[in-house]
Order: C-alpha cells, then sequence, then structure tokens
C-alpha cells in the first residue's frame, strides 16, 4: 500500500481513554501472567492506532504546513497527545506494580521495565495543560521557520532552497545568501526569542511541579537516559575540547588555504574546494535510481528494504514552498512503515540526507518484528549511529551520484568531524540555559557566543552583528523542539567512526555487526548496544583520542589541494 493511500481517522479521544483504562483495570486485576500477556498485545494495538495516526498527520502536515486540515489536525495532536502521554505513564506504572513483573521482564526484556520507570518520573497529570502549551509553542516554531519566502536573485526561496548560494564558489553570492538568509533570522529575531523564552519557562515549570530542581534531569529522563548522566556529558565535551578542537582549528586553517582567501568567513564554511564542491549527477528521480542500486549491491537486507521504500512511495524528498524544513525518518507502526522526509536542493546534501535518513529507516525496518512499541526504535544517540554509519557504509558507491567521489568522501569526513564541536557547543547551551531559566534572551545569546567561541575558535561573522551578538542558534531547530537532543549525534559519530575505520579493516564483520545492531533495535540501552555492536563506549577514557587520531592520520593521507 502506498502512502497517499494510508487512511487517516481523527482519534476519538473519549473512546479511546475509555476503551486504554478498561484494559487497564484488566492487567491489574488479572491473576495470571498469560492474561497479562494478551493484554499488553491489546494495549500495544491501541496505542498503534494511536501513534500511526499521529505520525500520519506529522508527515502529511510538515510536507504541507499550509494545507488547513493537516494543520489542524497537528493541532489535535497538540492538545491531545498530553493526555495521551498520562494514559502510558498509568500503563508503566501498572508494569512496575505488576504481581508478575519478574516472568513479564524474562519474556519482554529489562529495558522495557527501565524506560518505564524513568518515563513515569516524567508525567503527573498536574502538568498536562503546560505540555499543551509547550506543543503549541513547538509548531509555532516550525511554522515560522517553514514560512520563509526570500528574494534572492530573481525568485523567492525557502531556507533549504537559498542552500545551494551558500556553497557557491562566487564569494560574493554565497556572502548574499548568508545575508539574505540571516536577515529572516533578525527579522524574527523577537518572536523566536519570544517562544523560546516561554519554553524554557514551561519545561522549568514543569520539571518543578514533578519534584526537580530545574529542567535538566527532567530533560535527561525524558531522553530516556538509563546508563550515563549530565556528569558522563560534561566529561565528554572535555575530551571534544581537548582532541576534537584543535584538529577541527586545523581542518578550517588547511580549507582557508585551499581556497586562498586571507581570512576564513561563515559564509565560506560550507565550501569546501575552490572548484566548487562535490555535486550530484541527475534529478530527485536520478537520485532514487543510483540509491536503488546502491541498496542493491551493499546487501540483500538492504535490496529488499529500499525497494520496499521505492515501491510504497515512502518518501518525500523535494524542498518546496510551505514545506517544513530539515529531515527526519519516522515510523508508522499500523503499517510497519519508515517513512523519510527531507528537501533535497541539488547539493550534496541530498546524498547525506539520503544515506542519513536511510540509516534510520533501516534500523526501524530490520526491528519492526518487535511487538513492543518501545522496540521499534531505540533511544536516541543510539538512533544516531545507525544513521551516521550508514554514510559511511555507502561510500564505495559514491562513483553512482558523483563524477567527483573522491571529493565528497573527502569533504564528507571533514564535515563530520567538524560537526562534533558543534554539537557539543549545543549540548553545553542547553545545560547552561536551563540551569538558568530567569536569564534574559539578550544574555542567552550573549552566552551562547561564549561557548560557541570556545568550540568554534576559527568562525568569523564579518561585521554580522545578528551572528555576532550571538543569534546563529535560532534555527537550530532541536534547541527549540528536542532538549538535549544533540549531544546524541556527537555520541553516535564517535561509535560511527569506529565502523568506518572497522570497515577499512573487515569489510564484511563491520556490516554483520552493524546489521545486529539494526536488528536489536531499542530492546537494549545505549551502552548495551554499543557493546552488542563491538564497539568502544565514547564515554571511556581515551577513547575520543583513539579515534581521532586514526581519522586524523586517515585525512592526513589524502592530498586535498589535488
Amino acid at each position: 500500500m502506498k502512502f497517499n493511500e494510508y487512511e487517516y481517522e481523527r482519534i476519538d479521544m473519549k473512546d479511546f481513554e475509555e476503551k486504554f483504562n478498561l484494559l487497564l483495570k484488566e492487567f491489574e486485576e488479572a491473576e495470571d501472567q498469560k492474561t497479562q500477556d494478551d493484554l499488553i498485545v491489546k494495549i500495544n494495538d491501541l496505542r498503534s492506532a494511536f501513534e500511526s495516526m499521529e505520525q500520519i498527520a506529522y508527515i502529511r502536515h510538515t510536507i504541507d504546513t499550509k494545507d488547513p486540515i493537516y494543520e489542524e489536525e497537528q493541532n489535535f495532536f497538540d492538545q491531545n497527545r498530553p493526555s495521551y502521554d498520562g494514559l502510558i505513564s498509568k500503563y508503566y506504572q501498572g508494569l512496575i506494580a505488576s504481581k508478575f513483573k519478574e516472568g513479564l521482564k524474562e519474556k519482554l526484556g529489562e529495558q522495557l521495565f527501565s524506560i518505564a520507570a524513568l518515563t513515569i518520573k516524567t508525567f503527573s497529570p498536574e502538568i498536562i495543560e503546560d505540555l499543551k502549551s509547550e506543543n503549541k509553542l513547538m509548531s509555532e516554531y516550525t511554522k515560522i521557520l517553514s514560512s520563509a519566502k526570500i528574494n534572492y536573485q530573481g525568485a523567492y526561496r525557502t531556507l533549504p532552497q537559498l542552500r545551494p548560494f551558500q556553497m557557491s564558489t562566487d564569494r560574493e553570492v554565497r556572502k548574499g545568501a548568508n545575508e539574505e538568509k540571516y536577515k529572516f533570522f533578525e527579522e524574527h529575531e523577537e518572536k523566536l526569542d519570544k517562544i523560546y523564552d516561554k519554553l524554557v519557562k514551561v519545561r522549568t515549570m514543569i520539571a518543578k511541579k514533578l519534584g526537580y530542581e530545574n529542567y535538566v534531569p527532567l530533560g535527561y529522563a525524558r531522553m530516556l537516559r538509563t546508563d550515563y548522566d549530565a556528569k558522563m556529558v560534561k566529561k565528554f565535551r572535555t575530551g571534544v575540547k581537548e582532541h576534537i578542537v584543535p584538529f577541527a582549528t586545523e581542518l578550517r586553517e588547511k580549507q582557508r588555504e585551499r581556497l586562498h582567501l586571507k581570512e576564513l568567513m561563515y559564509y565560506d564554511e560550507d565550501l569546501i574546494f575552490p572548484d566548487g564542491n562535490a555535486k550530484p549527477k541527475g534529478d530527485e528521480k536520478t537520485i532514487l535510481e543510483n540509491g536503488k542500486k546502491m541498496y542493491e549491491a551493499l546487501s540483500q537486507n538492504t535490496k529488499v528494504f529500499f525497494e520496499y521504500l521505492l515501491n510504497n512511495e515512502l518518501m518525500d524528498l523535494l524542498s518546496k514552498e510551505g514545506k517544513s524544513p530539515g529531515g527526519y525518518c519516522t515510523y508508522i507502526p499500523k503499517y510497519k512503515a519508515p517513512f523519510i522526509f527531507s528537501n533535497f536542493n541539488g547539493t550534496g546534501d541530498d546524498i547525506d540526507v539520503l544515506t542519513h535518513e536511510a540509516g534510520h529507516a533501516f534500523q526501524v525496518y530490520e526491528s519492526r518484528g518487535y511487538e513492543i512499541l518501545e522496540y521499534n526504535f531505540p533511544t536516541l544517540e543510539a538512533c544516531e549511529i545507525h544513521s551516521m554509519s550508514m554514510e559511511f557504509f555507502t561510500y564505495p558507491w559514491m562513483n553512482l551520484f558523483f563524477e567527483e567521489d573522491d571529493k565528497y568522501r573527502f569533504g564528507h569526513l571533514n564535515e563530520a568531524l567538524l560537526f562534533i564541536p558543534y554539537g557539543v557547543l549545543v549540548d553545553e547551551f542547553q545545560h547552561y540555559v536551563y540551569e538558568n531559566p530567569d536569564d534574559s534572551p539578550e544574555e542567552r545569546k550573549k552566552v551562547w557566543r561564549q561557548i560557541e567561541k570556545a568550540y568554534l575558535p576559527y568562525r568569523e561573522y564579518d561585521g554580522n552583528m545578528y551572528l555576532e551578538n550571538g543569534g546563529y542558534w535560532h534555527q537550530q531547530g532541536h534547541i527549540f523542539k528536542n532538549p538535549f537532543y544533540y549531544i546524541d549525534y556527537t555520541l553516535a559519530a564517535v561509535c560511527a567512526f569506529q565502523f568506518f575505520e572497522k570497515s577499512r579493516e573487515n569489510w564484511d564483520e563491520a556490516w554483520g555487526d552493524y546489521l545486529n545492531l539494526c536488528k536489536a533495535g531499542g530492546s537494549k540501552s545505549f551502552l548495551n548496544l554499543v557493546k552488542l555492536a563491538k564497539l568502544e563506549s565514547p564515554f571511556e577514557d581515551g577513547c575520543i583520542k583513539r579515534v581521532v587520531e586514526k581519522i586524523e592520520k586517515y585525512i592526513a593521507s589524502i592530498e586535498d589541494n589535488k
């Protein structure tokens, strides 16, 4: 069945809550484990119906944020998701309190109970109205970014459509495109600051109502982090500062030399080579045809998976007016179907997003056999291992997409490394914000700029005062919509680099470990999944140093000036 044939029907919340509560009552009163096993299946069927309608509405809304029907449906879920979360919390309480808990653990796995224990700490009926406010504010943010129509070089363009100009070999074009982009953000600066300030305040209020000192521990609980804490993350950030920031600064200096510039400005950073970045051949249709060839050659599993996506039209890839920026992969449990959303714009980003989101989609396709919904996707830092590693596993087939595939690989590897200090900067900023929730928007932006200088010491804004005053982060949707979801990319990158090295040493063994990781889905915690994949934990002493030294050596072996 193709995605456009998927039926959407708004959930009748009154009926849904009655059915859910009835099943919960039966679960609590069950006299044996077999009865509870059967009821868990029924509860998950009911959850699958809700979450499938929610995802279909979200996908169709983000494809066209101007469609009034799905805008209304998104509003419906913004208002009703908190009540649904309340039911899930009650279900988890029932699991934890079950007389047959040990037997259920043996059958369903320890991870479900770890998730349940943490999730219970993130909800109480007292916060339902606050959760509705939080959802509404996040949707307001998405709508502002989706509304961008930037008049540049004779046409109105969305934010993703402006990106090719930001990579132009003509420095004035690069500079002009960036200045127009940030003019849009500057025009909306006050609105964005207000939305974020309200989000910080409402999240802090939720945390205090739930008995937390501030939002930080609640944020970690919401992210379902069971085997690491803020202290371990802080130590990881220090490791990045010590071992990656100096190397990243060297890479930017080499880039400045390659581009023959006196100074590397912020608007130069996206251009890797003076004659232009590697550009994909052909249009969306060509990219998908070559994607099919690539996944056929990669493995039998990826062949079957990618044909499934194509045959069922489970991708929406082109940038267009009214479409939400960015890219994502989600999952529709009723149909056991992944869905990939992106904004192709004719640059190498199109291949990045295709391989990255396909990594997520491949994982959930491989683990879709789990009837426990919690196990379809793992926690987010583990999710990003699948996506980032897939980017590396597809390296041998980049000649299908690029005339200059060596150029693409070199640029991609550089960007993957350069991303880590930025990802850590976002995380440190968020810790500061939620530890100091009463700061003004101006104070926040000042702190952003201070932290930015520590992790990106090479960045020069060439007199752009909006950016010089700390406005860069307004474009980072995760900061608004997914607090503390960003360090995940950096932890995963350290793991993905290990897969890259392993694939160069023993391809079959590396792919086998990756496939095992994907099949495990979310059935284990992050560090247990890392162990399953035979990778070194990013938190281990010396791990960052060891991983980066190998990448540094590899990059040094490439004659980038050629």
